[in-house]
C-alpha cells in the first residue's frame, strides 16, 4: 500500500507543478502552455497588481463554498487531520488543495508547491485508508507516508522527507511506521526521474572545497542570525493574520486583499511573485546581486507574510530557503567572499532557516544536502541548523507551522522523549504481598510479570479499569506482589525529580506546585 501511495502522490506531485505552470502562462502570458516560466517577465506592466487580486479571489471562493481546509500552508492541516480526526481527510481535499495551491501560486502568491502537495499526498493516503477499511493507527502511517512522498517527490529528497515525517508528523518512532513510510518516499524520489528529472534540484559551484575551522565557527553565528529572522519571519505573519482577523469582511474576501500587497509588492520586486526557485538557484550559484538579495529580503517577505497571513494557499518551504539563502548570501557580500564561499554561506543560511522556523534540525541538515549534494557542508550545516534550533526553541514557544494548531487550542509538543515507566520494571515499585497462603496466577484474571516494564503494567490497568494490579513471579506462577496506582505516580515523581535536578544546575528553580 505504501508503494502505491507514494506513486500516486508522485502524479499528484507532478500534476501540481504542471498546473501551476500552466495558470502562470494563463494569468501572466494569457496562452495555454505547461512550459515552465517566471512572472516576472509577463508584459503586463501595471495590469500585473490585479492579477493576484484575481487570483485570491478565486481561492477565496473555493474555501468558502469547497472547503475551508485548502486555506494555509498545508502542514498544519495535515498535522490537525492526524491529531484531531483520526487522519481522516475528505475526498474533495485531493483535489481541491493542488488546484487552489495552482491558482494561488500561478497568479503570483510567493509560495512553494511542497506544502500543498504534502497535503495533497497526504490526502490521498488517507483516502485509501479509509476505503482499506484499515485501523486509526494505520491510515496515520499512510497519510503520513503520502504526505513524505509528496515532498520527496517535488524535492528529490527522500531522506529528508523521511525525517520531515518522524520530527513533525509521525509523533512515534516505531518500524510499523517508518518502514511504509520509508518506501513510499523512496519510491517517489524514484519515479520522480521519470517526469522531472533526478536531483540535485539546486547545482553548487564545483570549486567547493572542505572547509575549514573558521567556516564552521562562522556558521555557528550565522545560524545564530538565521534563527533570530526566523523568529522574526514568524511573529510577523502571525501578527498580519491577526490584522485580517479584524477585518469588517468575511473570510472569503481576505485573500484577495492580501493580493493587492502581492500585486503591489510584484510591481517593485517581480521576481519575489511565483515560486522562485530561479531566486534560489542563482543564490546557490554565488552570482546573486546585492539588489536581488536586498530584495529578497524585504519584498519577497513582506509579500509572502502578507498574502500568507491572508489565509490563501500555499506552502512556507521554498520563501523560507529563499529569504535564509539571501542571509547567507548578504554575509558573503559583506565579506567580499569569492562566488564559492557566497553560495557556501547562501547554502548555511537555507538550511538554519528551515531549522529554526519548521523546529526540524536534522531535517533541515539532510534536506540541504540532498536538495545540493554539497557533501562537504556537512559540519557548518549540523553547526548552523543546531544553533537556529536553539535560538528559535528559546525564544519561540512553537514553530512556524505548529502556531497556528496552538492558536486553535490544540497543545503540541517539541519535545519527545522515552516513557519513564518503559524503563523500569514492576519487581521495583511494587508492593509486596503480605498473606503467606500462595495463590496460582491461573485464578486471576488480569496480572502482569515482576521482570514486565511498568509501562506494560499500566496498559493493562487502563484496558481492564483497574486501579491495583496482581505481580507474578514468572519462575513460580504465583502471586507475589501487588501494583496500584500510587506505585505508578511514583515513578512519574521519580522521573519528574530527575528534571527539576538538571534545570537546578542552570540557575532555573521549577515551582514546586503546578505544572
Amino acid at each position: 500500500m505504501a508503494v502505491g501511495i507514494g506513486a500516486i502522490a508522485t502524479l499528484l506531485a507532478v500534476f501540481l507543478l504542471r498546473c501551476i505552470a500552466f495558470s502562470t502562462n494563463l494569468f501572466y502570458y494569457h496562452r495555454f502552455s505547461i512550459a515552465p516560466v517566471s512572472p516576472a517577465g509577463s508584459p503586463l506592466g501595471y495590469w500585473m497588481v490585479v492579477v493576484p487580486v484575481i487570483g485570491g479571489l478565486i481561492v477565496g471562493l473555493m474555501a468558502r463554498f469547497g472547503s475551508d481546509k485548502i486555506r494555509g500552508h498545508g502542514i498544519p492541516e495535515a498535522i490537525e487531520a492526524i491529531l484531531l480526526n483520526r487522519a481522516k481527510v475528505a475526498p474533495k481535499i485531493a483535489l481541491l488543495k493542488p488546484v487552489s495551491a495552482a491558482v494561488a501560486i500561478g497568479s503570483g502568491g510567493p509560495f512553494g508547491a511542497e506544502g500543498p502537495i504534502i497535503m495533497t499526498g497526504g490526502a490521498a493516503g488517507s483516502l485509501i485508508g479509509q476505503w482499506m477499511h484499515v485501523t486509526d493507527a494505520e491510515r496515520t502511517t499512510l497519510l503520513v507516508a503520502g504526505a513524505a512522498a509528496g515532498m520527496s517527490a517535488v524535492f528529490a529528497t527522500p531522506v529528508a522527507a523521511i525525517l520531515l515525517a518522524v520530527e513533525l508528523l509521525l509523533f512515534e518512532w516505531r518500524p510499523r511506521s517508518l518502514v511504509p513510510v520509508a518506501m513510499a518516499s523512496v519510491t517517489a524520489a524514484l519515479l520522480r526521474t521519470y517526469w522531472l528529472g533526478s536531483g540535485p534540484l539546486f547545482g553548487m559551484p564545483v570549486g567547493i572545497g572542505t572547509p575549514h575551522a573558521s567556516f564552521v565557527v562562522g556558521a555557528l553565528f550565522l545560524g545564530a542570525v538565521v534563527g533570530l529572522v526566523a523568529a522574526v519571519m514568524s511573529r510577523m505573519m502571525y501578527a498580519i493574520e491577526d490584522l485580517f482577523e479584524h477585518l469588517h469582511l468575511h473570510w472569503m474576501w481576505w485573500p484577495a486583499v492580501g493580493g493587492i500587497g502581492i500585486g503591489i509588492g510584484g510591481l517593485f520586486f517581480p521576481r519575489g511573485l511565483g515560486v522562485g526557485y530561479d531566486n534560489i538557484a542563482e543564490l546557490l550559484h554565488g552570482n546573486a546581486t546585492i539588489g536581488l538579495i536586498v530584495g529578497i529580503l524585504l519584498a519577497k517577505s513582506l509579500m509572502w507574510a502578507v498574502s500568507l497571513g491572508s489565509g490563501t494557499s500555499g506552502g512556507v518551504l521554498a520563501p523560507l530557503l529563499m529569504i535564509g539563502g539571501a542571509v547567507g548570501a548578504l554575509v558573503g557580500h559583506l565579506a567580499h567572499a569569492p562566488v564559492e564561499t557566497q553560495a557556501f554561506w547562501a547554502l548555511i543560511g537555507m538550511g538554519a532557516m528551515l531549522a529554526g522556523a519548521l523546529g526540524v534540525p536534522l531535517t533541515a541538515i539532510l534536506f540541504s544536502l540532498e536538495v545540493t549534494h554539497c557533501l562537504p557542508a556537512l559540519l557548518p550545516l549540523a553547526v548552523a541548523c543546531i544553533a537556529s534550533y536553539l535560538v528559535t526553541a528559546l525564544i519561540m514557544p512553537r514553530s512556524i507551522l505548529t502556531e497556528k494548531l496552538g492558536r486553535r487550542g490544540t497543545h503540541l509538543s517539541r519535545e519527545y522523549g522515552v516513557d519513564p515507566l518503559e524503563l523500569v520494571l514492576v519487581r521495583e515499585v511494587m508492593s509486596p504481598r503480605d498473606s503467606e497462603a500462595p495463590v496460582p496466577a491461573s485464578t486471576l484474571t488480569a496480572f502482569t510479570y515482576e521482570d514486565s516494564t511498568t509501562r506494560g503494567a499500566a496498559e493493562i490497568m487502563a484496558t481492564e479499569g483497574l486501579e491495583t494490579l496482581a505481580v507474578v513471579d514468572r519462575a513460580t506462577g504465583l502471586v507475589c506482589g501487588e501494583l496500584s496506582l500510587r506505585n505508578l505516580i511514583g515513578v512519574r515523581a521519580r522521573s519528574i525529580g530527575r528534571e527539576r535536578e538538571r534545570l537546578r544546575l542552570f540557575g532555573y528553580v521549577p515551582p514546586e506546585v503546578g505544572i
